[in-house]
């Protein structure tokens, strides 16, 4: 696999695979563990979640700013791995639930995530600018797009793994307390801690209390239950936050001890013929990077509504697996923890990527041959499409079920005839990596190709930036979620993927001539 291709790549796609696997381990978590933590109902779990994953890649813009004018990429790349390490620590400390100062501990959750985000941001964009640079040199500059694709697959290596670990963790955790895992519960316990016996669902958390009990004793007392009940929990997830920390420094060890191979953008060598450019030349070289630029950014533009309905995969995906799939089904008991919970869904994404990255490779390398393969432009464009393609399944296999509002008033037999076939989520999420592997490895391929050598790292910090953008918005799945038809809330998404499909195939012409 590695074969012609530059030697820095195998330690630079390790680096970043430890790195993501304990960046995947939160985000399979993160929502769920919000909402469990504090009681923060979807929309406003939302909030959070949209400005975190928005922080992640705006600070990347901040980090490739920094690193293209100190030129200490390198630094710059570990001193990131080192702050994620330290974010990670800082939400990985165990504190009591229910929080006894909402302020206090969702301030210094939200503290410990701005760490996690700008480390992200100094780290991220700056190594893929390294990455970029290898295939700079014209001997591998063909097989710049399978570069970014294998890096690409190696992300979602650690991604497949990190949410079986995560769910383990925290499920081991209840076990050694003699509770198992329910997903309904944490939402039902703290609408009685908010409501008292008087709470809608009442019926039905008294009886998966008693259902969660290892040992078949009864609970008698309710109050005494959700309090043990959440504090475990969720100490369990923050046991599953402490093992990202291992992956990060697993990450800085083969940062360290390979840097060395790795090409440094900011000790470029400059082609010493560069001081003899003509005026003339000179003129046409800054009417390039002008329409270099106008092109990388009219692609930011289109693939902000690709992540706003991707990244709903840790959002309002995870909460309509945890309330519409029937989750009984999916259970591995290893004896000292259970291998269940709606964060399974979150490893069928990075799977079908490593799966499905050699056979489109072997596609791509096949029409090449033929010289019948897409451009880059076109291949988003396709992508974009696909993801359409994608929401219109989940729209139609949703079109049966209830409105979230309606849930609480269900009783648990009601719920479970409702409830669909894991396989929707495993279809979904299949159409989705396709989608994805047409549009992110090679939009960072286009970006690494079309940015001017002097702003590698500012470009792949826009790319990165224009994903900010489209999660700063990712609340409006959960707003859509909670408030209308399930069917209703894929359409928007529907539009956003369709209506982008048709704007970049409408630009395909004029980015491919920037391209070349």
């Amino acid at each position: 696999m590695f074969k012609n291709h530059p030697k820095g790549l195998l330690p630079a796609a390790l680096s970043n695979m430890g790195e993501r696997f304990g960046f995947y381990i939160m985000m399979a978590i993160l929502t769920l563990f919000i909402s469990s933590k504090f009681g923060l109902d979807e929309t406003t779990t939302g909030y959070v979640y949209s400005v975190f994953y928005a922080s992640i890649y705006l600070l990347a813009l901040v980090g490739g700013l920094i690193a293209d004018r100190t030129k200490k990429y390198k630094s710059i790349i570990l001193s990131g791995l080192v702050l994620m390490a330290i974010g990670y620590l800082i939400i990985a400390i165990p504190t009591p639930t229910p929080v006894p100062s909402m302020a206090l501990y969702l301030t210094l959750t939200c503290f410990g995530l701005f760490v996690i985000a700008f480390g992200n941001g100094l780290f991220k964009g700056n190594l893929q600018a390294v990455v970029g640079q290898m295939y700079d040199d014209p001997k591998y500059s063909e097989r710049r797009d399978a570069g970014f694709q294998i890096f690409y697959m190696f992300i979602n290596i650690g991604g497949f793994f990190a949410p079986f670990i995560a769910i383990g963790v925290r499920n081991w955790w209840l076990r050694v307390h003699n509770f198992d895992y329910n997903a309904s519960l944490p939402e039902l316990a703290h609408r009685y801690l908010a409501n008292g016996e008087s709470m809608e669902g009442f019926a039905n958390l008294q009886t998966y209390a008693n259902d969660a009990m290892i040992d078949g004793t009864p609970v008698t007392d309710i109050a005494a239950f959700v309090n043990n009940y959440l504090g475990v929990f969720n100490t369990g997830f923050q046991y599953a936050f402490a093992a990202a920390i291992v992956a990060m420094l697993i990450s800085i060890v083969i940062f360290i001890s390979s840097k060395h191979k790795l090409p440094d953008p900011g000790q470029k060598t400059k082609d010493a013929s560069a001081a003899k450019i003509s005026k003339q030349e000179i003129a046409m070289s800054v009417q390039e990077i002008r329409q270099r630029i106008y092109a990388l950014f009219a692609v930011f533009g289109v693939v902000i509504f690709f992540w706003l309905s991707f990244h709903q995969n840790g959002y309002s995906l995870t909460y309509f697996a945890r309330d519409y799939v029937d989750l009984s089904v999916i259970n591995v008991d290893l004896g000292f923890t259970s291998i269940k919970g709606a964060e399974i869904f979150q490893a069928v994404n990075p799977f079908f990527v490593v799966a499905l990255t050699p056979l489109v490779m072997w596609l791509f390398g096949a029409m090449r041959k033929r010289k019948r393969e897409p451009s880059t432009p076109m291949k988003i464009a396709i992508g974009m499409g696909i993801a359409c393609l994608a929401y219109v399944f989940l729209m139609l296999m949703s079109t049966a079920v209830p409105a979230k509002e309606a849930l609480a008033s269900m009783s648990p037999e009601a719920l479970d005839a409702m409830r669909l076939t894991p396989w929707v989520m495993v279809g979904l999420y299949f159409i989705l990596t396709v989608a994805e592997l047409f549009i992110s490895p090679l939009g960072l391929s286009f970006v690494s190709k079309v940015a001017p050598p002097h702003l590698q790292g500012l470009m792949q910090g826009c790319w990165l930036a224009a994903t900010a953008v489209g999660n700063s918005i990712l609340f409006i799945g959960g707003i859509l979620y909670t408030s209308v038809p399930i069917w209703a809330c894929w359409l928007v998404f529907v539009c956003a993927t369709g209506l982008s499909m048709i704007v970049m195939l409408s630009m395909v012409k004029w980015l491919e001539r920037v391209a070349r």
